[in-house]
C-alpha cells in the first residue's frame, strides 16, 4: 500500500494503517506499508478485529480493495486464536487446538512429539516448552494466543526521579502500551532513550526485574541510568557477571552470553540461566531483542511465565528470523519512525555519505584472484581508505569522531594513523570504561571501535562516524552504527561509509543502506578516487575481529 505524504488525508491514513500494517519504507514523498500475516496477527493480539481492518482500508483507499486481498486478510485473522495456551493442572500448561486437522499434524510432528502430550481435545506441555512450542506453531502459520498466567514476581517499589529528568511523551506512551499487556516489543531508534522506557515499565509493574543486555558495557550503562534516573540505590541494582558466585539483587542485569554458558545439573544444563530462572522475577527486559532468535540466545526466551519487554531499534535480521521475536517475546506494542523523531528534535539530524576510493593495481589483482569469501577482507583492508579517513577527520576537526570496522588489522592501522585508542574484543572491561569516559569528557576526541561498538555503547557526544568496513550486507548493523551518533546535538550528525571501487563492497554497501533509505535517509556519493593508492607488493588477508569466543555475535 502506498501512502502519499502530501495528501490532505495523510495523517488520517497513517493512523489507520499503523493499527494493522507494517511501515516498510518512509522516504520523502510516498510511504510503503505491507499487509503481512505477522502484521495482522500483531493487530489481532492488540484487540483489532478483522472488520476494523477492512473498514479502515475502505475508508482511506483511493480504489476498491481487491477481493483476493479481503480473502487473505480474513484468512490471516481466522488463524489467530486457533491455538491457545492456558493454565493446566499440576503446574503444567495446556495447548487448546480448535482445528482437528492441525491436531493430527501436531501429533505426527517429530520435533513436537517430545514436547506435547495428547490430553482429550488438546495437549499438555511443560512450562519450559512454552516458548519453543509457540515458535514452532508460528512457523506452521498458526500464532498462539497465550492466555496462561504470568508470574507476578516479588514486589519492588521503584519510581522515576522526575526531579532529575522529564520523560518524553512517546516514552510514556510506549511504557503504557507495554504495561497494559505485560509482554511485547517496543521499537524505537537508537538514541531515543529505550532505557527510560524500561525504567517506566518497571515503575508501572513494581516488581523484581531481570535485564538481559548485549554486553558488559551495555549492562554498566543500564545500571548508571537506573541509579541516576530511578529511586533505587546502587546496592539494589546488581550486575551478574564472571565471579564464581555472581551477585543477584532486586534488579539484576546480565548478558545474553552469560546466561547461555553451559554447565551445572539444573533443569536446562545452563548454570547461570537455571540460577537466574529460579529467582522471583516479575519482569524480564530484553535489550537489543533482535538478538534473541539467534540459537545461542533462544534459551533466555524460556522465561515465558514472566512479563517480557523487548527493546530494539530494528527487528531486521539478515537470516529472516525476526518473526521468532513475536513467538518468544510477544507482539509489537509500540513503534515510532526514525525521521519522525528527527523532525521533532528527539534525535539528531543525520547526513549519510558513501565515499568511494580506488585500490592499487596489486590489490586489484589479488582481489580478482582471491576466493569469494576472501574478497571482502582484501577490499576492506585497502590502505587508500586510511587516506580518505584522515581527510574526513580533518574535515570535522574539533568534533567527536568514531571510526568503526569489522577487520582488526585495518582498525589497528587506523588507530595508529590517528593516534587514537582502539577498543576491540580483547580490550579489558575496565580499560574500555576508562577510554569511554575519556571520550565523553573530551580528553579523547577520536575513538576506533571494532564490532564491540555495534550495541548499546553510550557515547552521546559523538557526532561523526566513519565506517571502514561492515559485516557483509547487514542492514541491522548499519542501523545500529548510525545510532551511535543520533543523540540530539547542535549541528546534527555525519555518517560516512568508505567503499573500495569496483569490488563487492559497492553491492554490500547498497544493501546495508537499504534500511536507512527506507527510513527516509538520503545517501550522498562522494568520489575520492583521486587519492592515489599506495604501492603494494604482497597482499595479506586481514584478521577478522573477535570471532573466537561465544560473544562472536556481539564482538
Amino acid at each position: 500500500m502506498l501512502l502519499e505524504v502530501e495528501h490532505p488525508e495523510y495523517e488520517r491514513g497513517r493512523d489507520v494503517l499503523a493499527r494493522f500494517a507494517e511501515l516498510e519504507r518512509s522516504p520523502e514523498h510516498v510511504h510503503t506499508y505491507r499487509l503481512s500475516s505477522l502484521a495482522l496477527w500483531n493487530a489481532a493480539a492488540l484487540g483489532v478485529g478483522v472488520d476494523e481492518v477492512l473498514d479502515g482500508l475502505s475508508a482511506v483507499s483511493r480504489f476498491e480493495i481487491p477481493s483476493n486481498v479481503v480473502h487473505e486478510i480474513r484468512e490471516a485473522f481466522a488463524r489467530y486464536g486457533v491455538c491457545r495456551i492456558v493454565d493446566g493442572e499440576g503446574g503444567a500448561l495446556r495447548l487448546e487446538v480448535a482445528d482437528p486437522a492441525l491436531i493430527l499434524r501436531l501429533e505426527r510432528d517429530p520435533k513436537l512429539a517430545a514436547r506435547l502430550q495428547r490430553r482429550g481435545d488438546g495437549f499438555e506441555l511443560a512450562v519450559l516448552d512454552r516458548g519453543p512450542v509457540k515458535r514452532a506453531l508460528l512457523a506452521f502459520g498458526y500464532p498462539v494466543e497465550d492466555r496462561a498466567g504470568l508470574v507476578d514476581g516479588e514486589p519492588l517499589a521503584i519510581s522515576a526521579r522526575l526531579d532529575r529528568f522529564t520523560p518524553y511523551a512517546y516514552q510514556t506512551a510506549a511504557a503504557e502500551a507495554f504495561a497494559r499487556a505485560g509482554h511485547g516489543v517496543i521499537v524505537l531508534p537508537c538514541g531515543a532513550g529505550k532505557t527510560v522506557i524500561g525504567l517506566l515499565a518497571m515503575e508501572r509493574l513494581a516488581t523484581r526485574t531481570l535485564i538481559l543486555a548485549s554486553n558488559r558495557e551495555a549492562a554498566a550503562q543500564w545500571k548508571r541510568e537506573l541509579c541516576s534516573k530511578g529511586s533505587l540505590d546502587e546496592r539494589e541494582v546488581a550486575i551478574y557477571e564472571g565471579a564464581r558466585t555472581p551477585a543477584i539483587g532486586p534488579v539484576t542485569i546480565t548478558t545474553y552470553s552469560m546466561t547461555s554458558k553451559r554447565g551445572g545439573n539444573g533443569p536446562t544444563g545452563f548454570t547461570h540461566f537455571d540460577r537466574l530462572a529460579a529467582e522471583p522475577w516479575g519482569l524480564v527486559i530484553y535489550d537489543e531483542v533482535h538478538l534473541v532468535p539467534a540459537p545461542i540466545f533462544q534459551l533466555t526466551a524460556q522465561l515465558q511465565a514472566r512479563r517480557r519487554l523487548g527493546l530494539t531499534a530494528t527487528l531486521i535480521r539478515e537470516d529472516g528470523r525476526e518473526t521468532d521475536v513475536f513467538a518468544l517475546i510477544g507482539p509489537k506494542r509500540f513503534e515510532i519512525g526514525w525521521r519522525v523523531l528527527e523532525q521533532s528534535g528527539h534525535i539528531a539530524q543525520a547526513t549519510c555519505f558513501e565515499v568511494r576510493v580506488a585500490m592499487s593495481a596489486a590489490r586489484s589483482s589479488a582481489y580478482a584472484l582471491a576466493a569469494p569469501r576472501e574478497q571482502p577482507a582484501i577490499a576492506a583492508a585497502n590502505p587508500t581508505k586510511l587516506d580518505a579517513m584522515r581527510t574526513l577527520v580533518a574535515r570535522h576537526e574539533g568534533e567527536r569522531i568514531l571510526v568503526m570496522g569489522t577487520y582488526l588489522e585495518p582498525l589497528r592501522a587506523a588507530a595508529s594513523a590517528l593516534g587514537a585508542p582502539l577498543v576491540c574484543g580483547d580490550t579489558p572491561h575496565r580499560e574500555r570504561e576508562k577510554i569511554f569516559a575519556a571520550f565523553r569528557s573530551g580528553a579523547i576526541r577520536t575513538l576506533v571501535l571494532s564490532r564491540v561498538g555495534n550495541f548499546a555503547i553510550d557515547l552521546p557526544e559523538a557526532s561523526v562516524l566513519i565506517q571502514l568496513s561492515g559485516t557483509m550486507g547487514s542492514r541491522q548493523e548499519e542501523a545500529q552504527r548510525l545510532g551511535r551518533i543520533l543523540r540530539p546535538k547542535p549541528g546534527g550528525a555525519s555518517f560516512y561509509t568508505i567503499v573500495s571501487r569496483y569490488t563487492r563492497e559497492e553491492e554490500l554497501a547498497l544493501h546495508r543502506q537499504l534500511f536507512l533509505t527506507e527510513q527516509g535517509y538520503r545517501f550522498f556519493i562522494e568520489d575520492m578516487t583521486q587519492i592515489a593508492p599506495p604501492l603494494e607488493a604482497a597482499i595479506v588477508v586481514p584478521e577478522l575481529g573477535d570471532l573466537g569466543d561465544p560473544d562472536a555475535l556481539l564482538n
